[in-house]
């Protein structure tokens, strides 16, 4: 039975990748989708592309970064469906929106500001639009996507590491401050992962050289993820809260 019926979820950063990804699953589960991103066309085609197969979709264009942006998002979702009951917080400056490999003293300082500003007041922006609208029905889950970079610092791209290390931390103070209202908040921590529609060769021998240290040997692809997102909205995940679920193949093991 599909587990999302009549549930609805927004999906930040879902014009692209790993969040169109997610989208398409959980339409596929029979939730309304609210299909966000900074790039109007691409959610209107990802929306369409839903509706085309039967399911509900809005396309909205959104700046997670801005605050009047977001809360016009959430304020949309409401006026179509009636409520929210789930949030992907996926947006965010790394692949679509590329940014530097370089050491700490050579990121641009302009480049710095932009990677906080998405990723990590971007989900604090979205998490505080759409609370209230929770807190309203009774409760709801939120996701937030974080990265396994956080764990084994590997080097470079200190701006993007801090940004996802911000969002674990966002996402355990949620848990605590919004369980009274019956609102989960959890973490996904995805691996390297095949996320690009045209990978350059560089891309494809950085995502092929993580397959080594796997103990699943194979490239990671954005439907590795789309389950774990789907568990912890559900109804499945009731009594999950405050934690984060690792996916990258069995990289790092707990």
């Amino acid at each position: 039975m599909a587990r999302m019926t009549g549930k609805t979820v927004i999906v930040t950063g879902a014009g692209h990748g790993i969040g169109r990804a997610y989208a398409e699953r959980l339409a596929s589960e029979e939730a309304n989708l609210v299909v966000a991103d900074l790039d109007g066309p691409a959610v209107e085609a990802v929306a369409g592309d839903i509706q085309e197969m039967g399911g509900q979709a809005l396309p909205v264009q959104v700046d997670v970064a801005n605050w009047a942006s977001v809360q016009s998002l959430a304020d949309k979702a409401v006026e179509r469906f009636g409520g929210v009951d789930g949030l992907v917080n996926n947006a965010a400056v790394f692949s679509t929106i590329p940014i530097s490999r370089v050491g700490f003293e050579e990121i641009p300082e302009p480049e710095w500001d932009l990677v906080m500003s998405v990723n990590v007041k971007g989900v604090w922006n979205c998490c505080k639009a759409v609370a209230p609208k929770m807190r309203a029905q009774g409760g709801g889950s939120i996701v937030n996507i974080s990265s396994v970079s956080i764990l084994h610092a590997g080097g470079g791209r200190l701006h993007y590491v801090a940004s996802k290390a911000a969002v674990l931390g966002i996402s355990r103070v949620l848990a605590r401050e919004l369980g009274g209202d019956n609102i989960r908040v959890n973490t996904i921590a995805p691996g390297n992962t095949l996320s690009e529609a045209d990978p350059t060769p560089e891309i494809l021998a950085i995502r092929e050289a993580a397959i080594a240290a796997r103990s699943l040997k194979r490239l990671q692809t954005p439907s590795d993820l789309v389950g774990a997102v789907l568990f912890l909205l559900s109804d499945d995940a009731a009594f999950i809260t405050g934690q984060m679920l690792v996916v990258d193949g069995g990289t790092n093991l707990y």
